[in-house]
């Protein structure tokens, strides 16, 4: 058991080059180790004393040159299944004609015509989104964004591992489900592999701004970026307060050893750590994903770690199909990106306001997104309307609208002044709708049952 000369082959001959190869024996070499990646809550303490963006606003003169150094990228390699989508997350509209692509797009001409600076974006795509995004981006050749040689960083596979045998698994019947994506840890071998960490560095280009696709609050902000500049650390990650909701997510701690910010989340936590673990008053800070990077100092560490970042080994236990829980059990390997905040000498972490994390996960985030509640701004910003505080209406759905086109009868209600929204049951909401304060709609059959227009506030209505 545990020969890797299989994986070296199969891998080699898929084209995956030596940084991803190095990078899936480091975890693999971990997983035979069997590491758990427990930290116990005794050799660590909370995160405290965090800077705030808040705090360098009014102090900060921004140097302009800064964003000629500077690089957006945009982890784009998911399908959103979860959501029924076939293709593309990023492709998902947000609004009549636009999606969450457009709105990169938008911010990177913005970006662009305010600072005078050629900002480069670079999305990180996998083998299921990269065809499909391209042929998108053709709409922007002018703008010189369509071309896969200037914007596209190819996220990596590896092979899914046969739990019994520990060798590669093999499945003739679909061999495209040999392979699985290695985590957004990916990130860093992707940039040494492609040769882009080299050419960025050869252009002039220092900073990169990373986040996901879905996090349409994530913006390439100016007075971070110079805050960055100015910290000299080799990685900064936004972080923001833990709420309720957010109990079961992972902080952001101090490890007690050598003083480091680090990551822990559910799957590293003791049985008798959990309590501490969702105490948000005293792990206040979660990652937004939202990460900084000094690519010259990301070179340096890189070979100082022999080109693969000591990130922690993530397993997944899943079956070799999907949608087959009787097909082949198999163990798919993972890494953070955001791990990385303990891999680097002097890391740092800032607290920004939550509006600089608005992912769209699910079908009720989509459908608070998509209504008067959040506003599109013409530079492709998107915000909370301002009488809201900050605070997204909650909202909550049925099992009935897991899928994108389930919500289709939901229609655009107004939730400018909704503070929360239960829906069960199929429910079809006509035009002119607009629920305030705390609604619920509850239709105990099975028959689609309509809501006429009109203002709902602080009610329960059954259909």
């Amino acid at each position: 058991m545990g020969n890797f000369d299989a994986f070296e082959d199969k891998m080699t001959a898929a084209g995956m080059g030596d940084a991803a190869i190095r990078a899936f024996r480091r975890n693999y070499e971990a997983l035979l180790r069997e590491e758990t990646g427990m930290i116990p809550e005794t050799s660590i303490g909370p995160a405290s004393g965090l800077t705030t963006l808040e705090s360098i606003v009014d102090n900060t003169l921004i140097d302009p040159s800064l964003m000629a150094q500077a690089v957006v990228i945009k982890l784009n390699g998911g399908l959103g299944t979860g959501m029924g989508l076939q293709g593309p997350k990023s492709l998902l509209s947000v609004r009549e004609g636009v999606n969450f692509l457009d709105l990169m797009v938008r911010q990177i001409l913005d970006l662009r015509a305010t600072s005078g600076a050629p900002v480069r974006l670079l999305l990180m795509n996998s083998f299921s989104t990269s065809e499909a995004t391209l042929t998108h981006l053709e709409r922007y050749r002018s703008s010189g964004l369509a071309e896969a040689s200037e914007v596209e960083l190819m996220q990596n596979q590896i092979p899914k591992i046969d739990a019994a045998s520990l060798a590669p698994v093999e499945w003739p019947a679909e061999p495209s489900l040999e392979w699985c994506p290695p985590g957004h840890g990916d990130l860093y071998p992707a940039l040494i592999g492609s040769g882009w960490l080299e050419r960025l560095l050869a252009e002039g280009v220092k900073y990169a701004f990373v986040s996901n696709s879905d996090n349409l609050g994530a913006v390439l902000d100016p007075l971070i970026l110079q805050y960055f500049a100015d910290s000299g650390a080799p990685f900064l990650m936004e972080v923001t307060r833990r709420t309720a909701a957010d109990r079961k997510g992972g902080h952001l701690a101090l490890r007690k050893a050598d003083g480091r910010l680090l990551l822990r989340e559910t799957a590293q936590t003791l049985a008798e750590d959990i309590e501490t673990f969702q105490d948000i008053g005293y792990h206040r800070y979660f990652n937004t994903n939202n990460l900084w990077l000094r690519l010259d100092l990301l070179k340096a560490q890189l070979a100082a770690d022999s080109g693969v970042l000591p990130l922690p080994m993530i397993r997944n236990n899943k079956t070799v199909d999907p949608r087959d829980r009787d097909s082949v059990a198999v163990i798919q390997l993972e890494t953070a990106m955001g791990a990385a905040i303990e891999c680097f000498v002097g890391s740092a972490a800032i607290e920004v306001p939550r509006s600089r994390f608005a992912p769209v996960k699910t079908t009720a985030d989509l459908l608070a997104l998509r209504s008067d509640a959040y506003q599109i701004l013409p530079n492709g910003q998107v915000r909370l309307v301002a009488s809201r505080n900050q605070v997204p209406p909650d909202i909550t759905l049925s099992g009935d609208y897991k899928l994108v086109d389930q919500i289709a009868t939901l229609g655009v209600p107004s939730l400018i002044k909704c503070r929360s929204l239960k829906i069960s049951g199929p429910v079809q909401i006509d035009a002119g709708v607009a629920f305030e304060g705390a609604v619920e709609l509850s239709n105990p059959t099975k028959e689609l049952r309509t809501l006429a227009a009109g203002r709902y506030k602080n009610q329960t209505v059954q259909l």
